[in-house]
């Protein structure tokens, strides 16, 4: 699910479909006051927290194709076909909320709790103000140097080691997806698990990948095709290439023809290092065995080298999770690792969603990260024909 940029409350619409809550309902201990903004699978409010006296940003999972409100604000499936593929987003929904309430890291979201409630989820996140690096490069491409490049980069290469270290794939890396807060730092948005997972068992919502962003094994149906930490770097390339050439790189797919991508570090970027620039373009490699395997082996290449930042994780699972919210069900948040892509979709088009507070464009924004460990697993075991990677790969 995606997220959204805020600048104040009262700069949030007030105005949305006819799928959104109103301002003023109460969801548990919170009072929607505005809305942040819609996606094709979910919605982020802006609310407040009676318990704890906080303003929060409040997720809730609604896939509007599939259903819609019906009375006394309860989702509602379509048709009965819909049916399981709501029933299995959800639960993927709910296990993304468990998978970062793992983790207290800067760089990732902060999740105060998760439950159902009105036959669907809702992820209560931490309130950030900032920009999307996209709304960032649209905005004030003036600020794209090697210095705040390094900085960006060395926040999400940190979440991303987070992730793996729980055998997790991020798999949608994009602008629109690293939010800046007000202080320069990055947080990692929206893993989109549930929008993936849906989108693979019907038809009807093909939007998975986004072309420019997705590398050559997230579209294969090939089990040789094994993703890992260098599917992720591929985007995270992606990304900084767009930045520094104001331009984003063709799909994966047609680069594996005849790729028309220019090098970085053939072309003319003053205030770059080569080295950096060469990293880059090798983190854009179209075959995976091209590229770095590993996020210490593409740091060392960007010429990164700080300490990273702690990870702080209890034992316990958080005091504030619902009891409702104890099913377990593989997310398509990627378990880390040789893994074979599950059916990828044709074509993707990029899709916005709205989710753990994923920016919609507005501005300035309200974005969440992480919170204690859980005990219950954040994502089942491999599946047949998945393998984990050792911890020598991932080194």
């Amino acid at each position: 699910m995606s997220t959204s940029l805020i600048e104040t409350p009262d700069a949030i619409a007030l105005a949305g479909s006819e799928n959104c809550l109103p301002v003023g309902t109460r969801v548990a201990e919170f009072e929607v006051t505005g809305i942040v903004g819609e996606g094709g699978f979910g919605i982020v409010y802006l609310a407040f927290d009676h318990s704890l006296q906080r303003v929060v940003a409040l997720k809730e999972y609604m896939p509007g194709v599939m259903a819609g409100r019906g009375a006394d604000q309860i989702v509602l499936v379509r048709s009965k076909r819909h049916q399981e593929a709501f029933d299995t987003g959800l639960r993927s929904f709910i296990n993304e909320a468990r998978l970062l309430a793992q983790f207290d890291h800067p760089a990732l979201i902060k999740i105060h709790r998760f439950w159902e409630q009105n036959n669907t989820g809702y992820m209560a996140m931490r309130y950030y103000e900032g920009q999307t690096l996209k709304r960032i490069l649209q905005d004030h491409p003036e600020r794209v140097n090697q210095a705040w490049l390094k900085v960006i980069l060395q926040s999400i290469l940190e979440a991303l080691e987070a992730l793996y270290r729980v055998k997790v794939l991020h798999r949608d890396i994009s602008p629109e997806n690293i939010m800046i807060q007000q202080d320069g730092a990055a947080v990692l948005l929206d893993f989109g698990a549930a929008r993936q997972i849906i989108s693979d068992m019907t038809q009807a919502l093909t939007v998975i990948l986004k072309p420019g962003y997705a590398p050559i094994e997230q579209y294969a149906d090939d089990p040789s095709m094994l993703q890992g930490p260098w599917t992720d770097i591929y985007s995270l390339s992606a990304v900084m290439y767009g930045a520094i050439a104001a331009r984003t790189p063709p799909s994966s797919v047609a680069r594996m023809i005849q790729d028309p991508l220019p090098p970085l570090a053939s072309g003319d970027h003053p205030g770059f290092d080569a080295q950096f620039l060469a990293a880059i373009d090798r983190g854009l490699a179209v075959k995976p065995e091209d590229r770095p395997r590993s996020i210490p082996a593409f740091r060392a290449l960007l010429g990164l080298t700080d300490a990273p930042l702690p990870v702080k994780a209890k034992p316990t699972r958080p005091a504030t999770q619902a009891k409702t919210a104890e099913k377990t069900e593989r997310s398509s948040t990627t378990p880390l690792s040789g893994v074979t892509p599950k059916r990828a979709g044709l074509a993707a088009v990029a899709l916005l969603l709205a989710g753990a507070v994923a920016y919609f464009g507005f501005g300035q924004t309200t974005v969440p990260t992480a919170g204690a460990l859980v005990t219950a697993p954040a994502v089942a075991p491999a599946a047949k024909g998945e393998q984990f990677l050792d911890e020598e790969t991932l080194a």
